[in-house]
């Protein structure tokens, strides 16, 4: 039985769908107005890691994961660049695709933005309005009055009191009181006019926290299974999501709640304020993909991530060790024995919210078999396992043989294999001094040589 640690609940909770064999899975996306960081790249790999596990369980998944197309930041930033808020978030959205796709996370289902779900906004405003959560203020914006909503804190754990009491008072917000959120923002005079809609409240543009709610609704229906995302949405966006759409609708929102945790640079929190900020393709210039993606996993999706050079070295190194166990193994796919020891550790792994430290340990586990007695059988069980990752699907001697980065390091395919060869003539030769020094030359570039009866390989180190 699959079982998921529950943030609302704050404990582990058996899987319970709520229609049979179906999973209805929403995970809050980007915000597109620049490169996505390295804590999007966890919340990519993470999502589509857990996509997967349920469909290898054999649920019928519908995966949705948004993008938020229009905000304060997203207006600001394209007025800096002199372009429409259409081009920005267009390139964006390319961009981050590609980032996506590099890192092998498959295509959500949906991947509805914002801007495409005003008039269903409009309507959950409606709606809370006339059940009384929603008022129209001072300043013409429409708030959330969080104090009417009797469940606000569940998911945080925060209590009203102790919001209020952290909470400074800006008469100029018009709010009833700050702990209220805005709805609607009505447009000032300076806002471009792709920034705005119609409304019965006047013209303005959605707050960011009823953007979810809605575009959920819509696609999955008022209660839905899982709802996903960093840590750092936990509060207050989807506290905010649970007040406005059970507050609309009158039902449960989401059963399960999950958060990723925060990706941190040498032991430090990642933020651009304090200059260790890093977007995928910065590190996707430096380390192979498949290097990130198994560096993600390596490590409990609920654990703070550490990112350093070290960190990513060593993924690439144990990366190295797993593809070099599968040097026997046929072309194409492989397909998972769920009935051997190794198929059933690993399903237990992953059974218990998603252990992927404890998959990867059981991969590890296999290699070590394979490469004491070189078994065609485990070596197909490691492809077809971790595949079910995302992992160890390409051709082994390519990865062994790929530079380091997308930048390139040391000598090139071409140079390595012609000093495999000139070492070959000078064993011929009977030159062993000129033969192990081009082995040293090798070796001080990161290549590996490995002499059998049936020739030389090598691999980069």
């Amino acid at each position: 039985m699959l079982k998921i640690h529950n943030t609302l609940t704050r404990r582990k909770q058996e899987f319970v769908p709520i229609e049979p064999g179906q999973v209805r899975l929403y995970v809050c996306g980007m915000t597109v107005y620049d490169y996505c960081h390295l804590g999007h790249a966890r919340v990519l790999v993470v999502f589509d890691m857990v996509a997967r596990w349920l469909k290898t369980r054999g649920y019928r998944v519908t995966y949705v994961r948004n993008i938020t197309d229009i905000d304060d930041k997203i207006i600001r930033r394209a007025a800096e660049n002199g372009e429409s808020i259409r081009q920005l978030t267009d390139r964006f959205i390319a961009c981050m695709n590609e980032d996506a796709a590099a890192l092998d996370v498959l295509k959500p289902d949906f991947e509805p933005r914002a801007t495409e779900f005003v008039p269903q906004m409009l309507s959950m405003i409606a709606a809370l309005e006339e059940k009384g959560y929603a008022y129209l203020a001072a300043t013409r914006d429409v708030c959330y009055s969080v104090r009417k909503f009797a469940g606000y804190g569940k998911l945080s754990g925060k209590s009203l009191e102790d919001l209020r009491a952290g909470e400074r008072v800006d008469i100029a917000e018009g709010k009833q009181d700050p702990l209220d959120f805005v709805l609607w923002k009505h447009s000032k005079p300076e806002d471009p006019a792709e920034a705005q809609w119609d409304s019965p409240w006047g013209r303005g543009r959605p707050g960011w926290h009823i953007e979810c709610s809605a575009m959920s609704s819509q696609l999955l229906g008022n209660h839905f299974d899982i709802h996903g995302g960093g840590q750092d949405l936990q509060f207050p966006h989807h506290e905010n999501e649970i007040a406005q759409s059970e507050g609309a609708h009158g039902e449960t929102f989401v059963n399960y709640w999950m958060h990723n945790g925060f990706v941190r640079i040498d032991d430090e929190k990642m933020s651009k304020s304090l200059g260790n900020f890093f977007t995928i393709r910065d590190v996707l210039k430096r380390y192979d993909a498949e290097v990130v993606r198994f560096f993600i996993l390596r490590a409990h999706y609920r654990s703070p991530l550490n990112y350093s050079d070290a960190h990513l070295d060593d993924a690439r190194q144990a990366l190295t060790r797993l593809y070099t166990a599968l040097k026997s193994v046929p072309a194409g796919p492989a397909t998972a024995d769920w009935s051997d020891a190794f198929g059933a550790r690993f399903e237990a792994a992953m059974d218990d919210d998603f252990n992927t430290p404890e998959a990867v340990a059981v991969l590890f586990d296999l290699a070590a078999e394979i490469n004491r007695g070189r078994d065609v059988r485990l070596a197909i069980q490691l492809k077809g396992l971790a595949g079910v990752l995302g992992l160890l699907q390409r051709d082994p001697v390519a990865f062994l043989q790929a530079a380091p980065s997308a930048e390139g390091a040391g000598a090139s395919n071409g140079e390595i294999d012609a000093q495999i060869e000139a070492r070959l003539a000078a064993k011929k030769a009977r030159d062993f001094a000129l033969a192990d020094r081009i082995r040293g030359q090798l070796l001080a570039q990161g290549v590996v040589l490995e002499d059998s009866p049936q020739g030389t390989t090598w691999r980069r180190g």
